[in-house]
């Protein structure tokens, strides 16, 4: 079976940045399992798969465009220090829950300005405006089930 919209894609994959920098891989994990065509993967790598089949394997290098976006300074906002718990130590590239209206949202401390007593929050994803390099292999692919195609994502394995 081809990859292709609606099927149920098992993906092995190492993630680096422009420095070789492992950012993610499924070495010694399940091979991640995404719906072809539903979004449920960065667009640049999904184009790539698109049409292949089991056992694929290339490199590719995303550009932000076509991976995270890119990092949108109207994202970026400050956040007094005393708003957060005294005993909490805060450090650049830690991330924070805060509480919304819709829910829980994580960001990322950007930066700690001791001086101003600020807080940078990052409400950009963290792999923003970076260009990724993925090395990766098909290990399967098999038609969705009614019930995957209508939720838009795969049913958890059960082991």
């Amino acid at each position: 079976m081809k990859v292709e919209h609606g099927a149920v894609v098992s993906l092995l994959y190492t993630l680096t940045d422009d420095e070789g920098i492992v950012l993610d891989s499924t070495d010694g994990r399940e091979p991640l399992e995404y719906l072809h065509g539903y979004k449920n993967i960065i667009p640049g790598l999904e184009e790539v798969l698109e049409g292949n089949e089991t056992g694929f394997q290339t490199s590719v290098t995303v550009p932000p465009d076509k991976g995270y976006g890119a990092v949108d300074l109207s994202a970026l906002f400050a956040v007094p220090r005393d708003r957060f718990p005294e005993d909490v130590e805060l450090a650049e590239g830690m991330t924070v829950v805060s509480e919304t209206d819709s829910g829980p949202v994580k960001l990322m401390v950007r930066e700690v300005r001791k001086e101003d007593g600020l807080v940078v929050l990052d409400g950009n994803h963290p792999l923003a405006g970076m260009t990724l390099h993925f090395a990766v292999e098909v290990a399967g692919v098999r038609p969705s089930t009614e019930q995957e195609a209508g939720q838009g994502y795969p049913m958890p394995r059960v082991v």
